[in-house]
């Protein structure tokens, strides 16, 4: 295959533009008219147009007083123009032996006077001609030719910007976002689909682009667009969308699969130069079946949902699906709608579950959990609301609620004489906040409580050991007398390496670890050793997730020291959490 970043950069650009000359664009071509009907009154001729020259015909645009749309090259007087480079007049066509057997002078409309002055591109490609004609003979007096060339200048300059600024990728010179869009709402009414095509990593690109420069990553850039053009062979326009995306239609009648694209791009490479090849990282998506009752921006967020669903689920190619669409809109419903809550704070609360020490069998502190009751949805599950908040600001507007609605209300059981350290989950990013560990501590004072009270659970243990921010405040915080816990560990990609990096107090031990430890000897046998590690180096144990009698008492027997489960207790709201509490004191 050819290489973009070997090919003449104007012949490039001269296929990309007569491409662009060649769709169909009314706007640009009333723009267009606006000039061929002035040369028509000033040159004193009746018809005039722009003549664009493919490899196999002659395309007219923007035309006066004719209703031909295109002709074979064998009928263009305007390949002499392109050929000679320059401005060609012919007075009397019958008496010049490059037209006089051409059809058109020989038969209708009889074409007697013709004039070709070059469109080109400011690099001086020619992209084609501004044409005159007339069925008498013609001259043209010296200052109508230097008007002629004035006029095919102006609408050079025209068609230059029209194309760069609005309807052009400035680095692969394809058809750009906007040109899509255009096309799109220009079509028929047969139904059509549109297929984007992601061919890198973008972070990938980033550090290429920080490592090698962008001129490296244009020129990979182009070359992918060749690529990808080179090997479907695509009947239609190849549109850049985005940074290494490209889209194309297809319409009804086109035998093109999803399936079919992605054997055809399968092991596809670019080059970043000659010598360097870099293999293609191929996701397909498209539309679905599209009709123009569609706005062309939904289609385009059609076929970029079906390729990032494709991404997400590790699938080379996927097809707009409706009910996985209308989920993800009410997920990002659901954040809109969290803001709501928090601005005016309602849905949102707090339950509280025990923690209960294997000694001595009492409680020995809480947990908060948040949990949201959606006005129309019901209960939203922390397992569905976290991971949409997470990556966004709310993340630390909602963690500031659950701090701030924990102190509250460990205030007022103390008030009431019930005096329970409460625990809350923060993650790496909240650690890394500037003056975190202050500004909590703070908030303790005000309300006259301890630190020792607060408890901080850590989630997201290898994002906390990738930040040093993260891990200052961890020690801040253990300086000010906050109680640290290192939550599920035991689960994913826990580390024993972790325990002598993070300052903590507590491990928790997940739910994962500890589950089969009644009825399975490997589990116990792992379980046994991790805790006997973890009280050999001054850890408080608690296992989480507890449900049954009998891993109690294996883990009292073990040498674990707290528990927290429903075989003690749910998550409760305070009013139920205290009733179960006084009535726990009074068993024990």
């Amino acid at each position: 295959m050819t290489m973009l970043t070997h090919l003449n950069c104007g012949e490039i650009k001269k296929h990309a533009v007569i491409n662009a000359l060649i769709n169909h664009d009314e706007e640009r071509d009333e723009a267009v008219k606006n000039y061929t009907r002035l040369a028509c009154i000033l040159l004193n001729v009746p018809i005039c147009f722009v003549s664009v020259l493919d490899d196999e015909k002659q395309h007219i645009r923007s035309a006066q007083n004719t209703s031909i749309t295109e002709t074979s090259l064998s009928d263009a007087f305007c390949v002499h123009t392109v050929n000679a480079g320059k401005m060609l007049i012919c007075s009397d066509t019958l008496q010049d032996i490059n037209f006089k057997d051409y059809r058109l002078v020989k038969h209708a409309p009889h074409i007697r006077f013709y004039g070709g002055c070059p469109l080109r591109t400011r690099e001086g490609v020619i992209i084609g001609t501004l044409c005159i004609l007339s069925t008498q003979p013609h001259t043209l007096t010296d200052e109508q030719v230097d008007i002629f060339e004035k006029m095919a200048e102006l609408v050079s300059g025209f068609i230059a910007s029209w194309h760069t600024i609005g309807y052009v990728d400035i680095v692969t010179l394809l058809p750009n976002r906007q040109r899509l869009l255009k096309d799109i709402a220009s079509l028929n009414d047969a139904p059509f689909k549109l297929t984007i095509i992601d061919c890198i990593d973008m972070p990938f690109a980033y550090e290429m682009a920080r490592s090698l420069g962008m001129t490296v990553v244009e020129d990979l850039l182009r070359d992918m667009a060749v690529q990808v053009q080179s090997v479907l062979n695509l009947p239609g326009l190849l549109y850049a969308v985005a940074t290494g995306r490209f889209a194309f239609l297809i319409t009804a009648g086109e035998n093109i699969t999803l399936e079919n694209i992605s054997v055809k791009l399968q092991g596809i490479q670019a080059r970043m130069n000659p010598q360097i090849p870099l293999d293609l990282n191929i996701h397909i998506g498209d539309s679905g079946p599209c009709t123009k009752i569609l706005m062309p921006g939904e289609i385009l967020r059609r076929a970029i949902s079906a390729l990032h669903e494709g991404i997400r689920q590790g699938n080379r190619f996927m097809t707009y699906d409706v009910e996985v669409d209308r989920q993800k809109k009410n997920d990002f419903n659901l954040l809109t709608d969290l803001k709501t809550a928090l601005q005016e704070e309602q849905g949102l609360y707090l339950v509280y579950q025990p923690k209960v020490s294997l000694v001595t069998g009492q409680v020995t502190g809480v947990e908060a959990l948040l949990r949201w009751r959606h006005p129309k949805m019901g209960e939203i599950l922390p397992g569905l609301l976290i991971p949409l908040v997470e990556k966004t600001g709310l993340m630390r507007e909602l963690t500031d609620w659950v701090i701030d609605m924990s102190i509250k209300q460990q205030r007022l059981w103390c008030d009431k004489g019930l005096t329970l350290p409460i625990s809350i989950n923060l993650s790496a990013s909240d650690f890394s906040r500037p003056d975190f560990a202050d500004i909590l501590a703070q908030k303790m004072r005000n309300a006259r409580l301890d630190p020792a009270m607060l408890g901080v659970e850590c989630l997201e243990t290898e994002k906390m050991l990738e930040s040093e921010s993260a891990l200052h405040g961890l020690e801040m915080l253990k300086l000010r007398g906050f109680k640290i816990s290192l939550d599920d560990f035991g689960s994913g990609h826990s580390n024993i390496n972790y325990l002598r990096q993070i300052p903590m107090d507590i491990i928790k031990l997940d739910r994962s670890i500890i589950l089969n430890i009644s009825t399975d000897k490997g589990s116990l046998i792992i379980v046994r050793n991790v805790i006997k590690l973890l009280k050999q180096l001054d850890y408080e144990v608690l296992a989480e997730g507890v449900e049954d009698d009998l891993t109690v008492d294996i883990l009292r027997s073990l040498g674990c020291d707290e528990v927290q489960g429903y075989v003690y207790s749910k998550p409760l709201v305070p009013d139920a959490f205290e009733s179960w509490y006084y009535a726990e004191r009074q068993r024990i």
